[in-house]
């Protein structure tokens, strides 16, 4: 039976549903009392993000005159960054995004909702505090208590900030055994993989080297802790749209948060250089070439955008359904969705 059908006869299942409305009105709420603004920005782009290994949604967009590609975007980034530069200010939205080819599961739609923030003249360590500030405030809204307790799945979590923090050079150490300079060593990493019994070939790369020790490794242990943790300074190449540390270049200004097993959230210190900037996009562009991945060009308006000077700003995008889950005390992602994409395709 299909969510819509349900609701008649299953209160549980609406009032979790209605925790969607709870999580949107808190976030709308935490930030205007800030005095940030909110935006909407279009769905439908010329130019999705350059991120090499995520897959777009193509369709095409046709007039009298002419028709051209056009893609549903898989973050609103870059139109709310062109905002930033054209001095708007500190800006929120909450909006839907789309990303194809990753599968449906438990914890992933095709179709999900994000929210976005950009604080100008500031950095990631303003978001950290910003997000540890907004999860509590939706904890104690929408449950009604003062406590910093939040149980989910009948495990409490201590959410009261600030958050554990771990850079992901001290995580690997803490728990692959390996040292700063082996992390970023490809011959280095492979090795400590193979030791580990992961499959590793002549033809597998740092980056999958790197993503099968992070998933099953430092993910799956930070999963276990009962308070958020915050992992900071991801490797430079895995982060495009970042500024690099000035003490380490070969790290960037990313963190992500997780809680109870979930990725909440992806933030940067942004990356405001116009001519480093471009030459990231050109390099994700090419990598798309060569896994095969959708091609489209670059966002030349962005880059002038960068380059008619952009505030020192952080941001992140957190994936909103997912809070959703943790504030309704639910692990399937259908659970939070009025319409889930395999009751609107695949069901009869």
């Amino acid at each position: 039976m299909k969510n819509w059908q349900q609701i008649k006869q299953d209160n549980n299942l609406k009032e979790k549903l209605f925790v969607r409305e709870q999580v949107f009105d808190g976030i709308r709420s935490f930030f205007k009392k800030d005095g940030f603004h909110e935006v909407e920005t279009p769905l439908m782009v010329a130019y999705p993000g350059t991120e090499p290994f995520l897959e777009v949604f193509e369709t095409e967009l046709v007039s009298p005159e002419k028709k051209q590609k056009a893609f549903l975007l898989t973050s609103p980034e870059f139109a709310m960054k062109k905002l930033i530069a054209g001095g708007i200010g500190n800006i929120f939205q909450i909006c839907k995004s789309f990303r194809n080819n990753e599968g449906i599961s438990e914890r992933h739609n095709p179709e999900f909702t994000i929210l976005e923030w950009y604080r100008v003249n500031a950095d990631y360590r303003d978001i950290m505090a910003d997000f540890e500030q907004l999860l509590m405030f939706l904890h104690k809204t929408i449950h009604q208590t003062d406590s910093g307790i939040l149980t989910f799945q009948g495990k409490k979590y201590d959410i009261t900030p600030p958050y554990p923090k771990f850079s992901v050079a001290e995580a690997f150490e803490k728990y692959v055994g390996v040292t700063k300079d082996q992390l970023l060593s490809e011959e280095a990493l492979k090795k400590v993989a193979r030791e580990k019994g992961y499959e590793v070939t002549d033809e597998t790369d740092w980056e999958g080297v790197y993503n099968q020790l992070f998933l099953n490794e430092i993910e799956a242990k930070i999963a276990t802790q009962n308070k958020p943790v915050i992992l900071y300074d991801y490797p430079s190449s895995q982060a495009a749209l970042s500024k690099r540390k000035e003490s380490d270049p070969r790290f960037a200004e990313r963190f992500e948060v997780y809680l109870a097993g979930l990725e909440l959230g992806n933030a940067f210190s942004e990356l405001t250089d116009a001519v480093e900037q471009k030459k990231r996009f050109q390099e994700d562009l090419a990598l798309r070439r060569k896994l095969g991945k959708t091609e489209y060009g670059l966002d030349q308006d962005y880059i002038d955008a960068l380059a008619s000077g952009i505030p020192e700003t952080g941001g992140i995008a957190v994936g909103v359904d997912r809070l959703i889950m943790l504030m309704a005390d639910v692990t399937d992602i259908k659970e939070t969705l009025f319409f889930p994409v395999e009751e609107v395709f695949y069901s009869s």
